[in-house]
């Protein structure tokens, strides 16, 4: 249960402690993923909005690696910088100042990682 096109985007590519965890735990992993693809199904949202609303909940509970890769998969589904950016500084009068701030950085990073991993390829 190391590649998951759900969890991972277009790219493939899984966190290196996720994948030690899934390979310690894969009935764990593969729940995770059951529940993922039930709760995917069971509305009428697209991807790219799925994904938006799921940069607000990483954003809500401060979870840096998970806010990334939902930038990482908004941006795979569509989502502008900009429409990532206020998906993020739509949280600030809920969750506060600082940690908008907090996801704020961490989107600026993930947009110069996915920006050299692209000038990479290109190469």
């Amino acid at each position: 249960m190391t590649k998951r096109s759900s969890k991972a985007g277009a790219t493939g590519k899984l966190p290196a402690t996720f994948k030690t965890f899934i390979g310690k735990f894969p009935a764990l992993g593969a729940a995770h993923e059951s529940v993922a693809r039930a709760v995917t199904a069971a509305g009428p949202l697209d991807p790219k909005t799925i994904e938006l609303i799921k940069i607000g909940i990483s954003l809500g509970a401060s979870l840096e690696s998970a806010l990334r890769s939902h930038v990482r998969r908004a941006t795979q589904a569509g989502a502008t910088e900009e429409e990532i950016t206020q998906a993020i500084l739509l949280g600030m009068n809920t969750t506060g100042f600082p940690r908008t701030v907090a996801a704020w950085s961490w989107a600026q990073q993930q947009f110069e990682r996915d920006r050299a991993e692209r000038e990479k390829s290109c190469v």
